[in-house]
């Protein structure tokens, strides 16, 4: 199996990663990059088992930080969206010298809810767990309408997903696996506290996965952090949002 991830790069400047999500690839990024790549060199990876990477899987957060620092640019602002932002925590935090400024999407340090922590209920991550043994295909798609459940352009966003997605081979079934056990299990709140690194946190007011109220608890975890919500989004802002979403993040770029 080849260790080596796909990877697109684009424009020039200051180094842009972008990780994409859960049963994505990194062609979800395709509009948010053409539009960052006017201001700044955009890295986007198909993370270990997805898309054009889908040989090359990896099954905890470590391995995958491992796999993409190996072709990762150093000093970069790295972008997480939902499952990514974990993966990119995971490497302010463990690997700094790769980060200049962390940006979540979408994401939580803790996905799962946990009384009295908001987040997706375990019996939801346990039901993807079993239906995605069974029906791989549907799982994935009703994964992606969650996406966007509540969106007012969600039948659109959702079109938009499966359209980008689909372009690439499905992702490794062991590596979906592996990342539903990341999302029911790791909890990077305490370390997240570590960053040194500026930090923003990007929301969408209507996300069903990642409540917006996990953004005031976060607030008083990390003060120093910055915060923006996307009042139109669901899950995907820089899909709902695209142009508020990429002004956003180029400003936030430029502050440091």
């Amino acid at each position: 199996m080849s260790t080596e991830l796909y990877w697109q790069v684009s424009g020039t400047g200051q180094d842009v990663v972008l990780l994409h999500g859960w049963g994505m690839n990194g062609a979800v990024w395709q509009q948010t990059a053409e539009v960052l790549s006017r201001y700044v060199r955009v890295h986007v990876v198909d993370l270990p088992g997805y898309g054009l990477s889908a040989n090359a899987p990896a099954f905890d957060l470590e391995s995958i930080a491992l796999a993409v620092l190996q072709q990762a640019p150093k000093n970069a602002v790295w972008v997480g969206w939902s499952l990514g932002g974990l993966v990119a925590s995971h490497i302010a935090i463990h690997h700094p010298d790769y980060v200049s400024q962390l940006v979540t999407v979408a994401s939580s340090p803790k996905f799962a809810a946990e009384r009295p922590w908001r987040g997706i209920q375990p019996q939801v991550l346990d039901n993807f767990t079993e239906q995605l043994m069974q029906d791989f295909h549907g799982t994935v798609d009703r994964f992606m309408a969650l996406q966007a459940m509540g969106s007012p352009s969600a039948r659109q966003d959702v079109k938009l997903l499966k359209k980008s997605v689909l372009t690439r081979p499905e992702p490794n079934q062991e590596a979906l696996l592996a990342g539903l056990k990341i999302l029911a299990d790791v909890d990077v709140r305490e370390p997240l506290k570590q960053v040194k690194q500026p930090f923003l946190r990007m929301y969408g007011r209507l996300d069903g996965l990642v409540p917006v109220k996990v953004a005031d608890e976060l607030d008083v975890l990390y003060p120093r952090s910055h915060k923006t919500v996307f009042m139109h989004s669901s899950h995907a802002p820089f899909m709902t949002e695209l142009e508020p979403f990429c002004d956003r993040l180029i400003d936030f770029v430029h502050q440091y």
